[in-house]
């Protein structure tokens, strides 16, 4: 294994590109393991969109989650909030016919009730935007990162969590959909194990994942860092929990 500068320099250097527009993650192949919850929200996601006229995807980053789901519908729509991902979007999406709108983070820039499928992969969920927008009968597929996500690597670290644990959680999610007038079809949360297999890949998540560890600084965390860097060594891994959830809600008939 490789010592713990060497392995810092190569993740600084490949980590760049993932503080940009987008999320490139490629780089973590073969030095992180695991993620994957037991359901596929992309296929589920391609069997909605396959019957859909008007869907929307919200916060739909550079664009690349959309773009894997093509053949994608006539008239679909994206949103992004994050302005430098705006353009990258559009330039992704634009072989699909895909309209790619700016907006405020949690709003829908559509004022009209137009849209028969509402797609959400890791993006903000407002419980009250997304009943607004779905017409009758309308669904809604989302993908969460929950609260609890990742958090023995801040452990591990030493720094605090990102936020309230037990503040984003499925249950607290269906009980804003239904507050809204949703129908739940389906409901289901994982704690799934993540691996990383070298320091330089939890560095790498770090940068490119910011709000894990808001103050996350290589000068500030170098200690630990270090102790992590030889744990992995002894034991072969660093294992931490994705928290997942998907929920599949539908706008009642009037």
């Amino acid at each position: 294994m490789q010592g713990y500068d060497m392995l810092i320099e190569q993740a600084i250097a490949s980590s760049v590109g993932a503080e940009g527009p987008g999320w490139d993650f490629s780089w973590l192949r073969g030095r992180t393991s695991g993620g994957r919850p037991p359901w596929s929200y992309s296929r589920r996601a391609s069997k909605l969109l396959a019957v859909a006229r008007r869907p929307l995807d919200v916060d739909t980053g550079g664009g690349e989650v959309l773009a894997s789901l093509a053949p994608l519908p006539r008239h679909m729509v994206a949103t992004e909030a994050w302005r430098p991902n705006i353009p990258v979007a559009a330039e992704r999406l634009r072989p699909y016919g895909v309209v790619v709108l700016g907006g405020a983070a949690n709003r829908i820039p559509i004022r009209d009730v137009v849209f028969d499928l509402v797609l959400n992969r890791h993006g903000g969920l407002n419980a009250a935007e997304v009943a607004r927008v779905l017409v009758p009968n309308g669904r809604l597929l989302t993908q969460q990162v929950g609260s609890r996500n990742g958090l023995a690597l801040n452990n591990a670290l030493g720094a605090p969590p990102p936020a309230d644990p037990d503040g984003w959680t499925l249950a607290i999610a269906v009980e804003r959909l239904k507050s809204h007038g949703l129908d739940v079809l389906d409901a289901r949360e994982e704690m799934i194990d993540y691996v990383f297999h070298d320091i330089a890949a939890v560095v790498f998540q770090l940068r490119a994942v910011p709000w894990q560890i808001r103050d996350f600084d290589l000068a500030r965390y170098d200690g630990a860092l270090r102790r992590l860097h030889d744990r992995i060594r002894v034991e072969g891994a660093f294992v931490t929990r994705d928290h997942r959830f998907l929920i599949e809600a539908r706008q009642p008939r009037h």
